[in-house]
Order: C-alpha cells, then sequence, then structure tokens
C-alpha cells in the first residue's frame, strides 16, 4: 500500500534525490510515499516484461528501464515497475522525459485510488501507453 512515511515536515526535493531509501519511495509534493516491493507473484510478471521488452530491442531502438525514478511532474516523482523508451534511451539520472510505455504492476495492498492517480500523472505527463499488469487476475 502506498502511504506517505510519517513525517513532521515536508523534505526538499534534492534531500529525497541524494537519500537512499530500502525499498525506494516515491516524492509527492514534499513527502515521502512508500513504495509496495511487490510479492512473489509480481516478480515473474516484471521479469516476463523485461524479457519482452529486450526482445524488441533486436528490431527497435526500445530501452526498458525497471523501478527507475523518474520526473513526471514538477513536485513529482515516481517510480514504475517497468518503463520502455523509444527510441533514445534515458539521459539523465531521473528522467523528465517521458517513456514510451509505463508499466504497474499491482499487489495485493495497492489500492485503486492510488493506482488511478498514478495513471493520471502519467498520461498528463505525455506517456502515450499506460499498462497495468495484474498477476492475481493473471
Amino acid at each position: 500500500m502506498l502511504h506517505p512515511v510519517a513525517t513532521q515536515t515536508l523534505i526538499p526535493v534534492e534531500e529525497y534525490l541524494r537519500t537512499v531509501y530500502e525499498p525506494d519511495a516515491e516524492f509527492v509534493d514534499g513527502e515521502i510515499v512508500e513504495r509496495n516491493p511487490g510479492e512473489n507473484p509480481h516478480n515473474p510478471v516484471q521479469a516476463r516484461l523485461v524479457e519482452i521488452f529486450y526482445e524488441l530491442k533486436k528490431k527497435h531502438p526500445a530501452h526498458c528501464r525497471t523501478e527507475l525514478r523518474m520526473w513526471v511532474a514538477t513536485a513529482r516523482i515516481r517510480i514504475p515497475d517497468v518503463a520502455l523508451f523509444h527510441p533514445e534511451k534515458p539521459a539523465e539520472l531521473v528522467p523528465s522525459d517521458a517513456p514510451l510505455v509505463v508499466v504497474e504492476i499491482v499487489s495485493r495492498e495497492d489500492r485503486h485510488t492510488e493506482i488511478i492517480q498514478k495513471f493520471e500523472e502519467h498520461r498528463a505527463w505525455g506517456v502515450p501507453h499506460i499498462w497495468l499488469a495484474d498477476p492475481w487476475q493473471r
């Protein structure tokens, strides 16, 4: 489940970017938002998507990334489970250019409203293909 870590004050994005979180966390309007690290059914789906995307690379300039911090808006950094960049690979440590595809893989703890919010942010950022993979529903 995604929820803000208990904090008293908002933190600057520079502090977020230089901090390591285990598992990595997202940055939303000055707050650190925990991500569900996924469960066993999550990982094979992520691995299979990576395999499929790497196969695409044989014929197309496609660049797959997993769990990469990405600027989706001025004060928001999200970490999708899988992203596919085309035709250029991301040049920045935290990409600010939208990928071609973003995939979120459902975990049992995820809340529908939080997933929809992320999808709206990706859409507003300019991601043309936003996928939801649900290992529980296959």
